[in-house]
């Protein structure tokens, strides 16, 4: 198949790999692309130096177009007294291991907006595409990629977000639905729509002459017939590719993924301080309660959430780790690569077309 979309990226396959801190791996993004599709990196919690050492490997493991993703939230505001409330509320799980947390919490990745070591990085040597998450950069920044001829996607959960990608000259819009595993991508993160991906993808497509990428719930090449019948000119898939061999995902993700347990997936801002999709584990149900105080900000509480981890997986328990997933998380396929995968998702997808 061919649209505008496709032709522009120089892709054979209306699918883009999800970049998904934490499990991507430049593996994964680069067997995505080496099969037709646009590999994504998940560059959002690096920093220049190790974004750097992941592009190097990345152009050793394909010279076919990838796409490198990107934070731009507000910067993190500092508040002690936040701080120390959260702390003693994770206080009675952290005793379970024995554990303490000490104060200050710290930032622990800067935005892309105040990263200007990261830009300078990007526009001396970009990629074919670079995708914006929790908002976009400066007009400066978006200009100087736009004169690299890099192509540029942000992810819109409202027509108000795409209405501001637009106007902002960005090339394409991601609209993530919220079914998506993984941090939502609103541009507010105390506002949020909750728009289905079905929805979304035809209201943007009917309101912005942009290209749009549908996100969320898509699993199967079914999926992206339905959402490219919409009005998608591609899909970005994330929780279809978390089990593939090239992902990063630890045995204990996986086990949960391969559960019963990804059947039951929420909404929680208590395990980074913005708002994610997961697998509901005990962080969810026990931690993120009407009682308990006002989150950090993001990725400030990112900073206990995975001090709590590490220290409960260090005793075996896996219940406070971050197990993004979005709701089609049980049609999930084991014991693939993602050539394979993506394989099978246009083997299904001509199958439903034909």
């Amino acid at each position: 198949m061919d649209n505008a979309l496709l032709s522009r990226l120089g892709i054979d396959h209306p699918i883009i790999q999800a970049p998904m801190a934490g499990s991507t791996t430049p593996a994964m993004a680069a067997a995505a692309s080496n099969a037709g599709a646009l590999g994504s990196l998940a560059l959002g919690a690096s920093n220049a130096k190790q974004a750097a050492d992941i592009l190097a490997q990345m152009h050793k493991l394909t010279k076919r177009p990838f796409s490198a993703n990107f934070f731009c939230h507000s910067p993190a505001q500092l508040d002690p007294g936040k701080d120390a409330a959260w702390i003693k509320h994770l206080q009675p799980f952290l005793d379970e291991f024995g554990a303490t947390i000490s104060p200050p919490l710290k930032e622990i990745y800067q935005s892309f907006v105040a990263d200007t070591e990261m830009q300078n990085l990007l526009l001396q040597n970009p990629p074919a595409a670079i995708s914006f998450h929790f908002g976009l950069p400066a007009p400066a920044v978006i200009s100087g990629f736009k004169n690299q001829g890099v192509f540029l996607m942000a992810t819109a959960t409202s027509i108000d977000e795409a209405r501001e990608i637009e106007a902002a000259g960005i090339d394409a819009i991601v609209a993530q639905g919220i079914e998506a595993g993984g941090h939502r991508g609103t541009f507010d993160g105390r506002a949020d729509t909750e728009i289905g991906t079905f929805s979304l993808v035809r209201l943007l497509a009917s309101n912005t002459k942009l290209p749009i990428i549908a996100a969320g719930g898509i699993m199967d090449g079914q999926g992206i017939a339905a959402a490219l019948q919409l009005g998608a000119q591609a899909v970005q898939m994330g929780t279809a590719f978390l089990l593939a061999t090239e992902s990063n995902a630890n045995d204990a993700y996986r086990a949960m993924l391969k559960s019963d347990r990804a059947s039951a997936t929420r909404i929680t801002a208590a395990i980074s301080g913005r708002r994610a999709r997961g697998i509901v584990n005990r962080f969810i149900s026990e931690i993120d309660t009407p009682a308990a105080p006002p989150i950090p900000a993001y990725p400030v509480a990112y900073d206990a959430g995975k001090q709590l981890h590490a220290h409960a997986s260090a005793q075996g328990s896996h219940e406070f780790g971050a197990h993004w997933a979005g709701q089609g998380a049980r049609l999930i396929r084991d014991g693939y690569s993602v050539s394979e995968l993506i394989a099978a998702f246009m083997a299904e997808f001509n199958a439903s077309t034909n």
